[in-house]
């Protein structure tokens, strides 16, 4: 072997072995420069290492990345794009993650492993129009039926444009399915407020022989949680604790926040308590269940508590659960202390759901005029919950002024794109002015809204009976029960009657 090749081999080598060592950004550029010198940024495995630990690592740098890439004198291989496409997938920017996959396409074919990361990028967008494009691609391939991190991908992206027909399209095509592949379909149902749908999803798994994770069993109880189904969340805490999964910090928090959110507080307490290990969201639920139930004193304790149970910080969802403790209780004093001091003593900067908490909790108290006097002082723009809080409670105190100041706001944010058209708005505002006896304004209101298309919501109410969730919507007679519920009905209407002339 000659002297250069010896040389050649010896420059490889130690490059390859600081490639291994690099920690920080400044390392990797001096190994940079040295692969500049020792002629190696020509050869696109060296120059994978270097785009590899930018894009990947922790302490990288992905617009250092690309310009390795944009600088590379050879056109990079497979390897090397689909590591910025995936870096970029799950970035701040995954429409870049795009931009590489469409470059990629113009100059080599792209594998399995670029199509997962291209879907993610998709998901994350999300982009249901180049996420179908996709689709066409892995379906010509056979991919679509043989990789199961394609199938996830393609699943994510309908899911998260929020597609659930063609999600579950896709999800019936798949031969064998997993758990991960059922609970991204799960959720998807749970995200679009189709509760009981995702519990009967939960049940088909079951009946499939799939065996659920832990992530699967939390899917689940949020389901109960949404819906109300106390029987069915029951029946999961005891398939939880016979499957080993009672320990997990995840689903111990998801039982907390069903059986609160299903009015049995004791047993979210008991729960709670029981629990080996408890992270920052296992104490949100549990401060949200006492808000809920009106304890607040008890979910004020709660901060100082989480400190010295198991020396955690409350965050900024902890605290609102605490401001919402109060607003339910009328502590007025309380929690403004919790919003002007959560800064300076927790560290957490108010944001404005928690603004919006506090103006809730003056209008409830009906301290209206203190109310708009914290919306002026908010440091930044008040959103739609903000002015909705202040409109429904002007509406409670009969503050005309106030509640059509309100009202204009919300309709500014809905101009402006920052919200979508919301019937309530006009709603509460004509029953403002009937309750102010101004009938035209009232009529004017209502007449906008029919011009303008806009109809009521109708009122909802869900109620399990023997572990069977039944829904009910406002004028909707399509329940296969609607004569005997509507007798029952009757008969518990004309018994009040009698019971309460007989009283009088």
């Amino acid at each position: 072997m000659s002297m250069s090749c010896q040389g050649g081999f010896s420059a490889w080598n130690r490059c390859m072995s600081l490639a291994r060592l690099c920690s920080n950004m400044q390392q990797l550029k001096s190994l940079h420069a040295l692969f500049i010198t020792q002629g190696l940024h020509h050869n696109n495995y060296a120059l994978s290492k270097l785009i590899a630990f930018c894009a990947l690592s922790l302490s990288g740098s992905l617009p250092y990345a690309s310009l390795l890439f944009h600088h590379a004198p050879q056109t990079p291989n497979s390897f090397i794009f689909n590591t910025l496409i995936r870096a970029y997938s799950r970035s701040s920017q995954p429409h870049q993650s795009l931009f590489y996959f469409r470059l990629m396409l113009s100059q080599q074919e792209p594998n399995h492993h670029t199509f997962a990361f291209a879907l993610s990028a998709c998901a994350n967008i999300p982009s249901l129009f180049v996420g179908r494009q996709i689709h066409t691609r892995v379906f010509k391939n056979g991919l679509a039926v043989s990789d199961n991190f394609v199938q996830t991908g393609l699943l994510r992206v309908y899911v998260e444009c929020r597609v659930l027909c063609d999600a579950h399209h896709v999800f019936d095509e798949i031969p064998q399915r997993d758990s991960v592949l059922w609970n991204v379909l799960i959720n998807g149902y749970l995200r679009c407020g189709l509760s009981s749908v995702a519990l009967g999803l939960f049940r088909d798994m079951l009946v499939s022989d799939t065996v659920p994770d832990e992530f699967c069993v939390a899917t689940a109880l949020t389901a109960c949680a949404h819906s109300g189904a106390l029987l069915q969340g029951a029946w999961i805490h005891d398939y939880a604790r016979k499957n080993g999964f009672s320990n997990d910090v995840f689903i111990g928090t998801s039982l907390v926040d069903m059986f609160a959110k299903c009015g049995c507080i004791e047993k979210a307490i008991n729960v709670f308590d029981e629990m080996p290990e408890r992270n920052v969201f296992s104490w949100a639920a549990m401060i949200g269940g006492y808000a809920m139930h009106g304890f607040a004193n008890e979910a004020l304790g709660c901060l100082e508590s989480m400190e010295k149970q198991d020396g955690l910080r409350p965050d900024g969802v902890v605290l609102l659960e605490v401001l919402t403790a109060c607003s339910h209780a009328g502590l007025r004093d309380k929690g403004y202390h919790v919003l002007l001091s959560m800064g300076a003593r927790y560290g957490v900067m108010p944001k404005h759901e928690h603004y919006s908490c506090m103006v809730d909790l003056l209008c409830r108290a009906g301290e209206l005029d203190e109310a708009f006097r914290l919306i002026q002082r908010m440091p930044m723009r008040p959103l739609a919950s903000v002015w909705g809080a202040l409109l429904s409670g002007s509406r409670i105190y009969g503050e005309t002024e106030l509640a059509e100041l309100a009202a204009e706001e919300l309709l500014l944010l809905e101009r402006d794109g920052v919200v979508e058209e919301d019937d309530g708005v006009y709603v509460q505002l004509s029953n403002v002015y009937l309750g102010a006896s101004r009938q035209e304004d009232a009529h004017r209101i209502r007449k906008m809204m029919g011009n303008r298309g806009i109809k009521k919501t109708p009122g909802c109410s869900v109620i399990e009976v023997d572990g069977e969730l039944n829904e009910f919507v406002a004028g909707d007679d399509a329940h296969p029960l609607r004569l005997q519920i509507c007798a029952m009905v009757r008969l518990l209407n004309h018994h009040i009657i009698h019971h309460t002339s007989y009283s009088c």
